[in-house]
């Protein structure tokens, strides 16, 4: 399928916004990195996640979340001489609950967006692309946003894919089209499943949620036209806590470095979302 490039921009402007890039100036060793003393005697590092869209996070079949983020999270915690602990928390309210302390780190396939940007700081760690999922062979025709006019779509509420579809629905309106119909679910499994019974058209994912979906059932749904809107999926901190922020950092430069983050990736099949 095809990747679109990613923009990239000067190190010195992304570190006044907050947003470090580990592949450059972080390349301490793990026995070098800083742990935040509050990290240490938690013994713990909180992580809140929506554990709802494989391959990213979900649970198995014994209630174990699993998934390439989990295993990023667990080394990357490891690295910081703690264990991660995973917060299952709801996508559209994952930033308040880091900002309320229930967790010290968001890791959830959260797009890094200038908007975020003015309230948590980020470490970005991969990359990721928007899809549109439907039934195999495509009943509808849809290849891209502009074939949403008068369809239903399903989206997983807070996501970037929502917002997209309702800026196409302005472009919709603005030419005398009908909108697309936008069915908010609070689940990414949610969504899949409303487009497994018909009751949608389409349903509106990243490109690694709709991947996985498919290998599980090819018979079943296939991803229309190209992936779109590739952005870069960051870990988010609370502003006050840059010592956090620069040891998660310098603990992902390390596994860059020693090829334990690319092997991560591989396990799962998204070596090409490395980042960066």
């Amino acid at each position: 399928m095809t990747r679109f490039t990613r923009l990239i921009r000067p190190a010195a402007s992304l570190a006044a916004l907050g947003v470090l890039t580990v592949s450059g100036a972080l390349s301490a060793t793990a026995d070098e990195i800083q742990v935040p003393a509050a990290i240490k005697q938690a013994g713990k590092l909180q992580i809140c996640s929506d554990i709802s869209g494989p391959p990213l996070g979900y649970f198995d079949e014994n209630g174990k979340p699993v998934g390439v983020e989990i295993d990023l999270g667990a080394e990357l915690a490891k690295r910081l001489g703690v264990t991660a602990s995973w917060n299952n928390t709801q996508f559209d309210g994952i930033i308040p609950a880091l900002q309320a302390k229930h967790c010290d780190v968001i890791m959830s396939q959260l797009f890094d967006k200038p908007a975020r940007r003015e309230v948590v700081d980020f470490v970005d760690y991969m990359k990721a692309s928007e899809s549109i999922l439907v039934a195999k062979g495509n009943p509808e025709g849809i290849k891209s946003l502009e074939d949403l006019s008068g369809k239903k779509i399903a989206v997983e509420n807070g996501t970037t894919i929502q917002g997209l579809i309702d800026e196409q629905n302005k472009k919709f309106t603005a030419v005398g089209k009908p909108a697309a119909q936008v069915i908010v679910y609070p689940k990414d499994s949610d969504a899949l499943q409303a487009l497994q019974f018909k009751q949608v058209d389409a349903y509106g994912t990243t490109l690694e949620s709709a991947s996985y979906f498919i290998t599980k059932a090819p018979d079943v749904f296939e991803v229309s036209g190209d992936p779109f809107a590739q952005m870069t999926v960051g870990a988010a901190f609370r502003k006050e806590d840059t010592a956090l922020r620069d040891a998660f950092g310098a603990a992902l430069a390390s596994m860059q470095k020693d090829g334990a983050y690319l092997a991560i990736l591989k396990q799962w099949k998204l070596e090409g979302d490395a980042y960066p």
